[in-house]
């Protein structure tokens, strides 16, 4: 997971610096609806939004892993192993 001799896709990652911005956007604004005593079901919305963004800034952060770490791990002697390891685990914290 600290390996970073691959890189990043610049175009990935300019786009996920957005998404990340946006996300920020939305959680202040989520804050201030909750400061203000908002009705619940508007907060609610909110939030789902704000998880439908993250998912959507997960899907970039993958997209780039297996772009880039994944494709030169796959070509190192256990790097097959390390791959799986990383992947099962992303993917059972996805699921809890």
């Amino acid at each position: 997971m600290d390996d970073h001799i691959h890189g990043v896709d610049q175009t990935i990652k300019k786009r996920a610096v957005h998404r990340a911005k946006i996300i920020q956007g939305q959680l202040a604004g989520l804050a201030k609806a909750i400061e203000a005593e908002t009705y619940c079901t508007d907060l609610l919305l909110q939030s789902l939004s704000i998880q439908r963004s993250l998912k959507s800034l997960d899907a970039l952060l993958l997209e780039n892993h297996l772009k880039s770490h994944v494709a030169a791990q796959m070509m190192e002697e256990r790097g097959v192993d390390r791959v799986v390891e990383e992947l099962i685990k992303v993917y059972q914290l996805s699921t809890k």
